[in-house]
């Protein structure tokens, strides 16, 4: 896809929010590989989401510079808008319809139709194990199946970069582990993942490398065995987590 094998560099990163002071994010630089599984990790409001916000072209940015697949992201969007699938924490689906007739419209907005979208559609609710309720409303769809979908939703057009926000919150042991299973498959046949999760021992297990943020700043940043290593008393992520954002309730 590229040149160079970075799928997303951020040069600077800052946000400041309108009213505010204090920025939300604070002059971050990251390159991110293509084919990787990049963990973004952070306590509540440290800016991973502002973060995944911006490079989805859903919040502008204040200054700094990010390309992603080649392109700038201040004037390339459209191209970068074709590239790049999105799988918000929030389940974005409409209730009423039916989970195909989500699916259906989704995939009109990325410019699929007829029998591609169709194919496509039975694909991934075959892959999911959603095809016995694909005609039952969204709102009769239990925790597990909304976000199957949702993750669905975002592969449609099979995106070269998965941007994917807290995918597992909420769900059960079942539909995790599908989640995870096929996220894994997805990378191995190429696609680039940006992940953030609360789950440390979940992003040990599928991440090729992370970054840590915190108060807007990038405090560490590694694969999970470079990170644990990096001091005698780490035996797993969640004891470099902890060292480096305290024990602190951030609410």
């Amino acid at each position: 896809m590229t040149n160079n094998g970075i799928a997303i560099q951020i040069n600077n990163l800052t946000k400041f929010y309108r009213g505010s002071t204090k920025p939300a994010l604070n002059h971050i630089s990251l390159s991110i590989e293509e084919k990787a599984i990049y963990g973004l990790l952070g306590p509540n409001g440290a800016g991973k989401t502002t973060t995944i916000k911006i490079l989805c072209g859903l919040l502008s940015l204040t200054g700094g510079d990010v390309t992603i697949g080649g392109h700038a992201l201040c004037h390339g969007f459209k191209k970068i808008r074709k590239i790049i699938g999105v799988v918000p924490q929030d389940i974005a689906l409409y209730p009423t319809l039916t989970a195909r007739e989500n699916l259906s419209v989704f995939g009109g907005i990325y410019g699929l139709k007829g029998k591609e979208l169709s194919k496509r559609i039975e694909e991934l609710l075959h892959i999911f194990g959603l095809e016995k309720s694909q005609h039952h409303r969204i709102s009769k769809y239990s925790s597990g199946m909304k976000r199957r979908i949702n993750l669905i939703a975002g592969l449609l057009h099979n995106p070269h970069i998965l941007f994917l926000d807290e995918p597992t919150v909420g769900v059960d042991v079942q539909s995790k582990n599908v989640i995870l299973d096929n996220l894994l498959a997805i990378n191995k046949q190429g696609t680039t993942i940006i992940y953030t999760s609360h789950y440390l021992e979940e992003a040990e297990n599928i991440c090729s490398r992370i970054a840590i943020i915190d108060e807007g700043q990038i405090i560490t940043e590694g694969s999970p065995k470079e990170l644990i290593a990096s001091g005698e008393s780490f035996s797993n992520l969640e004891d470099v987590y902890l060292h480096l954002t305290g024990k602190t309730l951030r609410d």
